[in-house]
């Protein structure tokens, strides 16, 4: 499982967050992944694109996973 570093934001959106660790190639992937109900927060899927995951939050999405540190 990867860690993912908040730096000095308290939360990150779910849609930035699989563009930035590069899960997605776009924001709109992002999007329509999340939508398509593909995407779990905390073990529950996630329908919210703008969702904030702050530090704590578990992500899973297509076999890869990742923790939010602060």
């Amino acid at each position: 499982m990867e860690t993912f570093q908040l730096d000095k934001h308290e939360y990150i959106q779910l849609n930035q967050l699989l563009k930035l660790l590069g899960w997605v190639d776009s924001g709109g992937e992002a999007n329509n992944c999340i939508t398509d109900g593909l995407v779990k927060v905390n073990g529950e899927i996630e329908l919210q694109k703008r969702k904030k995951l702050r530090a704590g939050d578990h992500i899973r999405f297509a076999g890869q996973e990742v923790e939010i540190e602060p």
